[in-house]
């Protein structure tokens, strides 16, 4: 039988107890009131012989009634143990049946788990891989002043509006709303951004933190192992997060010096960003203003 109907099993026998106990309750009471009816007759000393016989078959009555309620009691009583006893032992095999269940469903989600993990771990081989491959050491090779990394939940209450801040200052931007056209290979594109790319900005939040967000993850190890190789840096900005939580998501983000949104518009951290670009292109951008 399954944990299904073992479960059934026990609510059919609880509601079938409880039946029987409500029974044996009602018998009881009619044992008792009987016994009560027959103590309380009483035959006076001048009582006729016909009044003695009556009252004497009334007596009888009452207690020939208890004797019987007294009797189904009893049968109650057998049948609510034998009740009980097929309940405890649905309850024994319940909880068995409930224990190999969360043990098969545990075994699975290992495995689920495992092959996940494997999933992202190829995929970020793959994806540093090509990055060292492909990355080109000149800096004159770069395309674009910042990469955003961000998660999708994140876009209308912050990252476009911070594209759109950046790019009001004639900062390149790589942004996937933009650069992505139908049909390209994800993956592809976002190796092409990360290494035409001078910065890259990590919009941190709950969601790109969140399990199961690969993407953000494997853009994140890309940007690590950019820096790692010539030195392209990684800008965290806090987006409804707390330090603890990007301590506890990544001690190497934590360390670094980030921007907080709850601190400073997408206007202020777009200047900030303005300042760090090289003396070169600050003076094209206050050209291009002019």
């Amino acid at each position: 039988m399954s944990a299904e109907q073992y479960r059934r099993t026990v609510n059919t026998l609880d509601r079938e107890i409880a039946g029987l106990e409500k029974k044996r309750a009602a018998a009881d009471k009619k044992a008792a009131d009987e016994n009560k009816k027959a103590a309380n007759i009483s035959i006076s000393k001048t009582a006729s012989e016909s009044t003695i016989r009556s009252k004497q078959r009334q007596i009888a009555g009452h207690t020939q009634a208890a004797i019987k309620a007294q009797q189904e009691s009893a049968s109650i009583t057998a049948k609510i143990a034998s009740k009980k006893e097929k309940r405890n032992n649905a309850a024994i095999r319940l909880q068995k049946e409930e224990s190999s269940q969360r043990k098969k469903q545990e075994n699975t989600v290992k495995q689920m788990k495992q092959s996940y993990e494997q999933v992202i771990t190829e995929l970020q081989e793959k994806v540093n891989t090509e990055v060292e491959n492909s990355i080109e050491m000149d800096n004159d090779s770069t395309e674009y002043d910042v990469f955003v990394s961000h998660a999708w939940e994140d876009k209308k209450d912050f990252v476009d509006e911070l594209v759109k801040a950046l790019r009001d200052l004639n900062i390149k931007v790589w942004y996937d709303t933009s650069e992505m056209k139908w049909g390209d290979s994800l993956r592809k594109r976002i190796d092409e951004g990360l290494k035409k790319s001078r910065f890259g900005i990590a919009v941190l939040s709950p969601s790109y933190i969140a399990e199961g967000k690969y993407w953000t993850k494997a853009e994140l190890d890309g940007l690590f192992q950019l820096e790692s190789i010539n030195g392209k840096t990684i800008l965290p900005i806090w987006h409804k997060l707390t330090k603890k939580e990007v301590m506890d998501y990544s001690p190497i983000l934590a360390s670094k010096m980030g921007l907080s949104t709850s601190m400073m518009t997408a206007e202020e951290i777009a200047l900030k960003l303005k300042d760090l670009l090289p003396e070169e292109d600050a003076e094209s951008t206050n050209r291009k203003e002019i």
